[in-house]
């Protein structure tokens, strides 16, 4: 029976996270020095604060549970690539750290897999643009390679082709990205966590 419960606080626990990070996901805007196309959102703490209390399947399940719930609030506006593309690099960010963290269950093993996971991500998203964003949104809208370099050189004069977009565009933006999500990770996480384990541990029956 207090199996049971507990497999139902960790549902709604995921439920619950996904959920506020589909609303933090539709609370993004954009930031200086990269094109318009990339949005700045905190929407993976929840995720990632499930991944380290309750484990990776939680914080994957939770990254699917925020895309879902997303695109019930809002509908695709970009023909479901966007929200593709957001599920990988919230698998990309959400899996390393919460299994390097789970392995290294100490403050220090939490500063290694946030550090690890924000660089692993930034890495990730130059292929995941390269090669499923980009051209899936140049098929979708017509737009040439060239085309959207030049979004890129528009608001950043470093960006010259293709190389230097994903140097000095995508990696940045996302280093800074998940950078933000990791530093209130670290600064929150084992206060919330104490909260969370009182939530979710069995009551007392004596």
């Amino acid at each position: 029976m207090s199996k049971n419960r507990s497999l139902v606080r960790s549902m709604a626990f995921i439920a619950i996270a996904g959920a506020l990070g589909a609303v933090l996901m539709a609370l993004d805007f954009a930031v200086p020095f990269v094109p318009s196309f990339l949005k700045f959102d905190i929407s993976d703490l929840p995720g990632l604060f499930v991944g380290f209390f309750l484990g990776p399947v939680q914080g994957a399940a939770c990254c699917f549970v925020k895309v879902l719930v997303r695109l019930l609030i809002k509908p695709t506006k970009t023909g479901y690539i966007g929200e593709l593309v957001n599920l990988l690099g919230s698998l990309a960010f959400i899996l390393p750290a919460s299994l390097i963290y789970r392995r290294l269950h100490t403050k220090k093993g939490a500063l290694i897999s946030l550090i690890s996971a924000t660089l692993f991500v930034s890495v990730a998203y130059i292929f995941l643009n390269a090669y499923i964003s980009f051209p899936m949104y140049g098929k979708l809208y017509h737009l040439s390679t060239d085309a959207i370099v030049a979004m890129g050189s528009a608001v950043n004069p470093l960006v010259k082709d293709n190389v230097t977009l994903m140097l000095f565009s995508i990696f940045p933006f996302n280093l800074f990205k998940y950078g933000v999500a990791s530093l209130l990770t670290w600064l929150l996480y084992k206060r919330c966590g104490r909260v969370l384990r009182s939530i979710m541990a069995e009551p007392d029956k004596s």
